[in-house]
């Protein structure tokens, strides 16, 4: 990676969490909790972009709600992101669930368990 990208990544992942929290919020009443972008990686040919995203909902119905609208309006997304990076062309977004907390609150439970276990 070279600092470019690294930069680039970076400014996506800053300016795509504004306009989730901002204009797509208003868009679609349907988004629930808290939607963060954990990581961007464009491509070095700055044509696709990955966008990880984290959803803390109440239920996991409204999580995949929520994932849903944000996939849906992938082009919205995009097409506003055009409006505020000075870039000729703006890559296209794929937008994948973040795991990683799930992930770490399992290990905790593994490692709570294990211990828990050894005390007895």
């Amino acid at each position: 990676m070279t600092a470019r990208t690294d930069r680039l990544d970076s400014e996506y992942r800053k300016e795509i969490s504004a306009i989730l929290a901002g204009a797509l919020r208003n868009k679609e009443p349907s988004m629930k909790g808290l939607v963060s972008v954990t990581e961007a990686i464009v491509a070095p040919d700055l044509k696709t972009a990955k966008i990880y995203v984290s959803v803390y909902a109440v239920s996991p119905a409204q999580k995949a709600e929520t994932m849903r609208a944000i996939c849906e309006n992938a082009g919205f997304i995009r097409k506003e992101l055009s409006k505020v990076m000075r870039m000729r062309t703006v890559p296209a977004l794929t937008f994948l669930e973040d795991k990683s907390m799930e992930y770490g609150q399992k290990m905790d439970d593994l490692f709570a368990k294990i211990h828990k276990d050894e005390n007895q």
